[in-house]
């Protein structure tokens, strides 16, 4: 696989958008993709935003949370156990377009945690259904810029109290980071194939400030942040 050039994202697609997967390797891929997030820090920009939005303002409970992309669910599990810890009622909903996501999502969800799956592609979702908040995380670098631009603005029609978008940092650091060293993560074959490629296929600062000005949303409560290691979130504040 060639260095890509850090200076413009990729087009090179991953394997879990392009193969015919068996619902085992894909299983297995999300699971092991869990644990990859955990290590990687993954969950607390996230949760951290969360909690600063609902600590300041009490909303009427239940909140409703979306996560569009939802993969496994493991981001929403984290919320769910973090609205506990909370004592906040929430109402959970994940959506994926690919169709085996739910039944692994179903098969790895605990019960005692109350979240529902769909699958289903998120511009059909529901018209005119609203969320308290709509969150992403390890899923726009899988679309187009085209596309992203049409969710940020979908989104920020759909969530009520705000939006929040966490991903990657296209950087040659992290590239060759997990390039050299997903193996000892995993032995999945999407996992070790995607993983450098989901780097080069991510943002910078200056792509999330050039898409945000082409969707026409006003930046003035539009945050762009930086997170250890190699992360971005882009958020808004309703």
């Amino acid at each position: 696989m060639p260095t890509p050039n850090f200076k413009q994202r990729s087009p090179q697609k991953e394997l879990i958008d392009t193969d015919q997967l068996s619902f085992d390797e894909f299983h297995d891929c999300l699971i092991d993709l869990a644990k990859v997030n955990a290590w990687t820090l993954a969950y607390a920009p996230t949760l951290n935003w969360l909690t600063n939005r609902t600590r300041r303002k009490r909303f009427p409970e239940p909140v409703s949370v979306l996560d569009v992309g939802s993969g496994g669910g493991d981001m929403l599990r984290k919320i769910g156990l973090w609205a506990k810890k909370e004592r906040m009622q929430v109402n959970l909903l994940g959506v994926d377009i690919n169709p085996w996501a739910k039944k692994s999502a179903e098969l790895i969800s605990q019960p005692d945690v109350e979240i529902e799956y769909k699958t289903q592609d998120i511009f059909a979702l529901d018209t005119g259904r609203q969320f308290d908040f709509i969150v992403s995380s390890l899923f726009t670098h899988h679309l187009s810029n085209d596309e992203l631009m049409r969710f940020i603005s979908w989104m920020d029609k759909r969530a009520k109290r705000g939006w929040f978008i966490n991903d990657l940092h296209r950087h040659a650091i992290p590239y060759h980071f997990i390039k050299n060293t997903v193996d000892l993560l995993s032995s999945n074959r999407l996992i070790i194939h995607d993983a450098p490629i989901s780097v080069s296929r991510a943002f910078t600062r200056q792509d999330w400030r050039l898409l945000l000005d082409r969707t026409g949303i006003s930046q003035a409560h539009v945050r762009i942040a930086w997170h250890f290691p190699f992360r971005y979130s882009v958020s808004c504040v309703k």
